[in-house]
């Protein structure tokens, strides 16, 4: 797929001598979800802000669309829509008023028919004539997606959308993001739950320290740093491992009822792969019966801590 969204040695020094960004190169592929992650102060929001032509970018070039934001701002502007961290909403107008006054600040002509069905996708029809003063924080959380998508934009930046929102109302914006994808929409996410990056984006890239440090599939990234651990329920407790079960370097828990053995779950046979075998039979060869067994995969956030923790 073509990029839609390139970011080319880009970089961000602000008057104090800070460099936020460095030498940063990215490319978001047309109609993807993609989600940037890094822990606090890593450059994500700065880097949104540079795209977005929030924040004046110090070197390199970006590109919307083929448009770039510094000598074609305008063209590249109106294909982005932002949902940023903050509530920044006038909070005595009407949830009506200011999404249609949003449109209106891309030259867009009046379109209710289009504001009506942003507010119903968001749950907010029935708070149209309130004024957002008197809304809960998940309800000015959407009214900012709504906001953002009132021009009809092609790339949409959601820069922490569901912080501070409850778990139901959440997955119902997962199922928007998934619908707004599936019309054509590029999505950038910018997420603290890695559940939530796991669940809806289809690349993952890595931001520290204002440096990429890793841009992947996140099928890819899963395989390949992903490992899946076995619990094995004892049918007796054992005071110490044997020394012929030193080779898998299993872990004892501290009442010698239960064995933790961590491994890398490719294999050729997805319902057992082959590195158990030889460990359920030196098991069995030990004299060692077990009551139950239990697997578990990584997490993408797992995944997360690994790499931030490798990095020099």
């Amino acid at each position: 797929m073509p990029a839609i969204v390139s970011v080319s040695k880009v970089s961000k020094i602000y008057a104090s001598g800070f460099r936020a960004l460095n030498a940063v190169d990215l490319e978001v592929r047309r109609g993807e979800i993609f989600a940037l992650l890094g822990p606090n102060g890593a450059g994500k929001t700065t880097l949104i802000n540079v795209i977005c032509g929030i924040a004046t970018i110090t070197q390199g070039t970006v590109l919307v669309g083929g448009h770039d934001i510094v000598t074609d701002y305008r063209a590249a502007r109106s294909m982005i829509g932002l949902v940023p961290q903050e509530l920044t909403t006038d909070a005595f107008e009407t949830v009506w008023a200011t999404v249609n006054f949003s449109r209106g600040l891309f030259g867009r002509r009046r379109n209710p028919a289009l504001v009506e069905r942003l507010l119903r996708d968001l749950s907010l029809w029935d708070k149209k004539d309130s004024r957002i003063i008197t809304l809960s924080g998940g309800m000015k959380r959407r009214l900012l997606i709504a906001k953002a998508l009132a021009h009809e934009p092609e790339v949409l930046f959601l820069d922490e959308p569901t912080a501070g929102v409850d778990v139901e109302l959440r997955r119902d914006m997962w199922k928007l993001v998934g619908t707004l994808r599936d019309q054509g929409v590029t999505i950038i996410l910018t997420t603290h739950y890695l559940e939530e990056a796991e669940e809806l984006a289809e690349r993952i890239g890595v931001i520290n320290n204002g440096e990429i440090i890793l841009v992947e599939e996140k099928s890819a990234l899963m395989r390949r740093l992903g490992r899946k651990r076995l619990t094995i329920t004892l049918a007796a407790p054992l005071a110490r491992l044997p020394e012929s079960l030193a080779p898998f370097a299993l872990e004892l828990s501290p009442r010698g009822t239960e064995i933790t053995y961590t491994y890398n779950a490719r294999g050729d046979a997805p319902a057992e792969p082959p590195t158990i075998r030889p460990l359920l039979q030196a098991l069995e060869a030990a004299g060692i019966p077990f009551a139950d067994l239990a697997t578990k995969e990584s997490s993408l956030e797992e995944i997360f801590v690994h790499i931030l923790r490798s990095r020099p």
